[in-house]
C-alpha cells in the first residue's frame, strides 16, 4: 500500500490533515497504535469534534485507509507525527506518545523520508527527543533523511479557517529539511511560511498558544472588574472592537477549553537549556483562567442568594458543556469542574447539550434534559455556559427562573451576565 503520506496519529489534528492532503489527491494512509481508532474510521466513525461521517466516506472512497500495522510507515515519501501531548499531573506535557510514534516509524523508516512533527511541543523537543529516537534507525537527519517541525493550526468547527488556507509554518534540521517540508505542504496549502530552523518553529507554536491564554486571562480579570464596580463590560467589548488598529477583541467566558494548553517553556526536553524561570505572565494567566470555574459558582450562589434562595437543594441545569460552540468536543472544558463544585456545594444538577447524549461528572451520570424549556422552568438556576446556534436565548430567558450567562449571549437585562 505505497502512498505519498502517513499520518501517525488520528486524533483530531491528525485526521484534519489526512483530509486536507487527501481532497488534495495525496495518497494518504492514517496509522494509529489504537486498533480500535483505525477500526472505527475504516467503519466510517469518527472521532467527537473532528469530521462528519460524510467527510470520512470521501476520504474512504478515495483510497484512504486507517490501520494500525506500523510496517506501512516503511512505504511513505513523508511521515507527519500528530500524536496526542497532554498536560500530565505536574501541567508538563506528556511526550510519551510522540516517542511511542518515533519508535514505530524509526523501525521501518527508509532513506529520503521526510519527516516531520506537529504535535504540540516544547522548544527543542524535535531535536532532542524525536532526532535521537529517529536516528536508532542508523539513518542521519539531514543527510539520510529530513526532519521538520510545523506547528498544528486547527481551530476546530471553523467555517472560515481550514488546513489548506492557513498559512503553515516549517522549521527544518538543515535549509535542505525545510525545503523538503515546504514542497511537500505545497501540495495542499496556500502559503508556506519559512522559520529560521526547528526551534523557531516551535516557539510559534509556545507564542500562539500562550497569546490566546494571556488575553483570555486579561478578559476574565476584566470581567471580575467590571462586575465589581456595575459596569456592563459586553457593551465595553462591543465598543472597543470598533477600534481599527492595536485592539483584537477576546470575551470572557467560564474557563479556558480545548487543546491549546498554555506552555511553560522550562519544561524542555534539557533542562540544562532552561532560561531558569518561568513565563510569569503565563503563569499569572494560567491562575486566572484556572480560578473561572470557582468564580462561576460563587456568581450562581450569589443570584440564588439575591432572591432568596440556597445554593445546597437548588435544581441548577447547566446548558452547553462542550469546550466550543457547536461541537460535540469536551476537551478541557469547564463545565465538568463547575459541575463537580455544585455538587459538592449540594445543588442538584442536570445538564442540556445536543452535542452531547451522555455526560458524566465525579463518576457519576448526570441526567439529560429531555425538554428544554420544562427544565428552565423547573430549575432554580440556569446556566448558561456554551452558546450553541440552536438555543433560543430570548425565549430560555422568559421561561427560566433565573439566568446566569457566562458568554454574554443574552439580550440585554434578560439575564444576569459574566
Amino acid at each position: 500500500m505505497p502512498a505519498d503520506l502517513a499520518v501517525i496519529g488520528l486524533g483530531r489534528a491528525g485526521i484534519l490533515l489526512a483530509q486536507a492532503a487527501a481532497a488534495a489527491g495525496v495518497g494518504v494512509i492514517g496509522y494509529d497504535a489504537d486498533e480500535r481508532t483505525a477500526a472505527d474510521i475504516n467503519a466510517g466513525r469518527v472521532p467527537a469534534g473532528s469530521l462528519t461521517a460524510a467527510d470520512i466516506r470521501r476520504m474512504l472512497a478515495a483510497g484512504f485507509r486507517a490501520t494500525s500495522d506500523p510496517s506501512v510507515l516503511g512505504r511513505v515519501r513523508t511521515a507527519v507525527i500528530c500524536a496526542p501531548t497532554p498536560l500530565g499531573a505536574d501541567r508538563a506535557l506528556d511526550l510519551s506518545s510522540v516517542a511511542a510514534a518515533a519508535r514505530a516509524l524509526a523501525t521501518h523508516l527508509r532513506p529520503h523520508t521526510t519527516v516531520v512533527l506537529e504535535s504540540t511541543a516544547y522548544p527543542g523537543t524535535t531535536e532532542e527527543v524525536l532526532l535521537p529516537i529517529l536516528e536508532e534507525s542508523g539513518l542521519r537527519a539531514g543527510r539520510d533523511f529530513h526532519l521538520a517541525y510545523s506547528p498544528s493550526r486547527v481551530d476546530p468547527g471553523s467555517r472560515d479557517h481550514h488546513i489548506p488556507n492557513t498559512p503553515k509554518v516549517i522549521g527544518g534540521y538543515t535549509s535542505a529539511c525545510t525545503e523538503a517540508a515546504a514542497a511537500f505542504y505545497g501540495r495542499f496549502v496556500e502559503r508556506v511560511v519559512r522559520a529560521r530552523g526547528l526551534r523557531e518553529a516551535e516557539t510559534v507554536k509556545l507564542l500562539e498558544t500562550n497569546y490566546r491564554h494571556v488575553n483570555i486571562a486579561f478578559a476574565n480579570e476584566m470581567a471580575v472588574f467590571c462586575h465589581d464596580v456595575g459596569v456592563d463590560l459586553w457593551d465595553v467589548i462591543r465598543c472597543a472592537e470598533t477600534k481599527p488598529f492595536g485592539f483584537q477583541a477576546f470575551r470572557p467566558g467560564p474557563g479556558v477549553g480545548g487543546p491549546g494548553v498554555a506552555l511553560d517553556p522550562n519544561y524542555v526536553a534539557t533542562r540544562a537549556r532552561t532560561p531558569g524561570y518561568p513565563l510569569r505572565i503565563v503563569e499569572l494567566a494560567q491562575e486566572v483562567n484556572g480560578r473561572m470555574p470557582r468564580y462561576v459558582v460563587q456568581r450562581a450562589a450569589a443570584l440564588l442568594n439575591e432572591h432568596g434562595k440556597s445554593l445546597r437543594g437548588a435544581r441548577v441545569l447547566l446548558l452547553g458543556v462542550t469546550y466550543k460552540a457547536d461541537l460535540a468536543d469536551q476537551e478541557n472544558a469547564p463545565a465538568r469542574e463547575i459541575g463537580s463544585r455544585l455538587i459538592e456545594l449540594g445543588a442538584q444538577i442536570c445538564y442540556h447539550d445536543p452535542y452531547v447524549p451522555e455526560w458524566r461528572v465525579l463518576d457519576r451520570p448526570i441526567p439529560r434534559a429531555d425538554s428544554l424549556w420544562e427544565a428552565a422552568a423547573d430549575a432554580d438556576l440556569t446556566l448558561l455556559l456554551q452558546h450553541h446556534r440552536t438555543y433560543d436565548l430570548q425565549g430560555l430567558a422568559v421561561k427560566a427562573q433565573l439566568l446566569l450567562d457566562t458568554r454574554g449571549a443574552t439580550p440585554v437585562g434578560a439575564a444576569a451576565r459574566l
